[in-house]
């Protein structure tokens, strides 16, 4: 079998959030990362390389280096684009320490932020519906596999705080100083938006305000990377 049209119609349109939903169905790219996929429960559609070392699978389609990288998205692809199936979402359990993040849009500060989440051990990520989808290309590059080891949920974020069952902290210019409160192993830590930060209706919903505090003399900089703040975050919770 080789490269056809309708495959790269395919690869085209689920560049676009409606079409990965339509068909079930997302695009990774890169050795690394698609070596992780394969090694994960995500099942594989199939597989365009260069590299004979995935032809193990019988979904496994040689291409040139042209070829691929006219289907990449890539500006230096490498080796490998595969196709995986989009799993059945899994309905979150309350319990542990749990990552929530209200309409993040930045995909470079999802993948990060999912990254995290796998390096602190945080097995579940929740979104409100009006975050960027996980299965962007963007996302699934700059997570780096980490997307195969943390449970992802997207839901109506009001409706599932008013149902938490543990402390809500979120983190807010006008908190309390992070280092200084005492962190409960198990809870939810909001996010916000990169620009707006949480919206007034899940505000409502807080238990606790945390900040990062500012340590430079003039005190100017607005406020830290919603990715940046996460790290810091997750690092104090988990102390």
């Amino acid at each position: 079998m080789s490269l056809s049209k309708n495959h790269i119609k395919l690869i085209t349109s689920l560049s676009k959030k409606k079409y990965r939903q339509k068909h079930k169905l997302f695009v990774v790219e890169g050795v690394k990362v698609v070596q992780e996929f394969l090694n994960s429960s995500y099942e594989l559609e199939i597989v365009f390389s260069t590299d004979t070392d995935f032809s193990s699978t019988n979904k496994f389609i040689e291409v040139t280096d042209q070829e691929l990288k006219k289907i990449s998205s890539l500006k230096n692809p490498n080796k490998v684009l595969a196709i995986f199936k989009i799993p059945n979402q899994i309905n979150p359990i309350m319990g542990g320490l749990i990552l929530v993040l209200d309409s993040i849009n930045d995909p470079g500060n999802l993948g990060t932020i999912i990254r995290l989440c796998d390096w602190f051990g945080i097995e579940q990520l929740v979104c409100s519906n009006e975050t960027v989808d996980c299965f962007n290309s963007k996302v699934v590059q700059a997570s780096m596999g980490s997307l195969t080891r943390v449970a992802i949920s997207y839901l109506d974020l009001k409706k599932y705080l008013q149902n938490a069952s543990v402390p809500i902290f979120v983190a807010d210019m006008d908190g309390l100083d992070v280092y200084k409160t005492k962190l409960p192993d198990s809870a939810l830590l909001v996010l916000g938006n990169e620009a707006n930060g949480i919206s007034d209706e899940i505000k409502q919903l807080v238990t606790t305000k945390i900040t990062i505090p500012r340590f430079g003399a003039i005190q100017q900089t607005e406020s830290l990377n919603v990715a940046t703040a996460s790290a810091i975050l997750l690092s104090e919770f988990r102390r």
